[in-house]
């Protein structure tokens, strides 16, 4: 075998684990094709995607306060959010990254097929490594670094493909509309790397929560204050925008109630809790690896589902996806341990 039993056991202990790993990934992959195939074949959407967003958030508050309480009482609820009221506070740390997350999956799907999004957004993963090290304070070893940047290596070979549409010109022959063209990718690509900062941070800032200094709250609880922060951000970014009252009106309410944007929002709110349940009972790396094999299935769906074709830097480029993944399974990431950590993980299952 290419990954040990041993090694598998310790990156997913349980079946639930394993649930949890493939779910999210199939899930994430459904958003980037859903978002892409929403806009009809146009480059702008024809509704406000900050608003859904907000009510994606909203529908993920809902359904964390349905989980909690299946096996709780309302004033267990409300006196958690009391108790606990600090933890709201570290919440407006990564929720507002969360918030930009979100916004600029919209604006940079509306930029580049799924495919290259997955590939540029594999940026992160070197990213992760480094602010997983610096918050947790242990140290990759040299086989997971050199899976870390084989995979990078691997994503951005997708780059190569030279009848991709969204190729990047050629600085050293360009022409006054070459350059007009290469000034057009300026702004997307400082979009992408924006994304990928707030993805990298907030995602394992979101890990220290969950495991640190959030061990002793149910991670329902944690995902209440999550979402709150989060809501009120995306209601704060409608007010900056000035589209606070148009957002909410017949018409704008209208555009949201179609089929693929109502599957839009209660994918990505399911999704929510999924990734949720993916730290609490992963870690962040791990998470990052679920994303390089997101790319895999989203090239592979694009033909059929969007009609992107695969070419063979496509292809090559998957070959040292799975290469890295292979490495990386045989060395994973310990878990960070704490003395509640036990009965929290039971707590999920139940939910699972």
């Amino acid at each position: 075998m290419l990954i040990s039993k041993e090694a598998f056991l310790q990156m997913f202990p349980t079946k639930t684990h394993l649930m949890i790993f493939l779910v999210y990934m199939l899930m994430f992959v459904a958003q980037g094709l859903l978002v892409t195939a929403s806009r009809h074949g146009s480059s702008v959407y024809q509704y406000n995607y900050t608003t859904v967003v907000m009510l994606t958030e909203t529908l993920k508050l809902i359904l964390s306060s349905s989980v909690y309480l299946r096996e709780h009482s309302l004033k267990s609820l409300l006196d958690a959010i009391v108790r606990y009221k600090w933890l709201l506070v570290l919440y407006l740390t990564p929720g507002p990254l969360y918030c930009m997350y979100n916004n600029l999956a919209f604006v940079n799907l509306a930029s580049f097929d799924p495919t290259t999004y997955f590939m540029l957004l594999q940026l992160r993963l070197l990213i992760c490594g480094v602010v997983y090290q610096i918050l947790f304070k242990r140290q990759l070893s040299s086989k997971q670094w050199l899976s870390l940047v084989l995979l990078t290596a691997g994503c951005m070979l997708k780059g190569l493909d030279i009848e991709s549409p969204n190729k990047i010109p050629d600085s050293t022959s360009a022409t006054p509309e070459t350059t007009n063209s290469m000034w057009s990718y300026a702004v997307p690509v400082c979009f992408m790397l924006i994304q990928i900062l707030c993805s990298s941070v907030a995602g394992v800032y979101n890990e220290f929560l969950i495991k640190g200094e959030g061990a002793d709250v149910h991670i329902m609880i944690q995902n209440v204050f999550m979402y709150l922060d989060s809501i009120l951000c995306n209601a704060i970014l409608l007010g900056l925008k000035g589209e606070f009252l148009s957002a909410f009106t017949p018409e704008a309410v209208g555009s949201i109630m179609q089929g693929l944007v109502l599957l839009i929002i209660v994918n990505n709110a399911i999704l929510g809790i999924i990734t949720s349940l993916f730290l609490k009972n992963l870690n962040s790396v791990i998470k990052s690896f679920a994303a390089a094999l997101e790319l895999v299935l989203t090239a592979i769906l694009s033909v059929p589902i969007l009609g992107i074709p695969i070419h063979f830097w496509t292809v090559t480029a998957l070959v040292v996806i799975c290469s890295a993944v292979v490495l990386y399974s045989n060395n994973p990431v310990k878990e960070l341990k704490t003395e509640k950590s036990s009965p929290e993980i039971a707590e999920v299952k139940v939910v699972t």
